[in-house]
């Protein structure tokens, strides 16, 4: 069984979806890329993986919370997850250029196809795809907007409170 949730954020609606063992994705409502909520799937926060991933988000908007413990399966390529598998081990308020996450996804001079994997990224912010900039630094393409981009790397450089309570 399929299960969704919001979770109302300082930087706009959260949808997360999961089955009954694990988060399958986690995007911005009306995010490039992210599918409709389909007719089979059951609005069910109660839903354990569902509860605990809405309770990690709310910490992490609230600076409390700095990695995340929820178990995942995000759906792609074996390319695309060796991508996000890469992307975990880039370590909060840390960014990374697209060539080096190339390089610790094993794929060295793929940094254009590791950018296109970053971009499909299934679950937003926990996956952390909002970590990787530009060679020279700068912020380059996020499916939930530049903007959201921005913010979340202010939050995690402690020059932003987003101030969501937890609750």
């Amino acid at each position: 069984m399929t299960n969704f949730a919001f979770l109302d954020s300082p930087l706009g609606r959260l949808v997360a979806v999961a089955d009954g063992d694990a988060v399958l994705r986690i995007h911005f409502a009306g995010q490039k890329y992210s599918p409709p909520i389909r007719s089979s799937w059951r609005e069910n926060s109660a839903c354990a993986p569902l509860r605990e991933t809405i309770r990690q988000l709310r910490e992490y908007f609230a600076g409390a919370r700095r990695e995340f413990t929820v178990p995942l399966a995000p759906e792609g390529t074996p390319f695309q997850r060796e991508v996000w598998k890469a992307l975990l081990s880039v370590p909060y308020g840390q960014t990374l250029a697209y060539s080096e996450l190339a390089e610790r996804a094993g794929h060295p001079g793929c940094a254009r196809a590791a950018g296109a994997a970053n971009g499909r990224n299934p679950i937003a912010i926990v996956i952390p795809c909002h970590r990787i900039i530009g060679a020279d630094g700068s912020l380059t393409g996020y499916a939930g907007g530049l903007e959201r981009k921005r913010a979340l790397l202010e939050l995690e450089a402690g020059r932003s409170q987003l101030g969501l309570a937890l609750g």
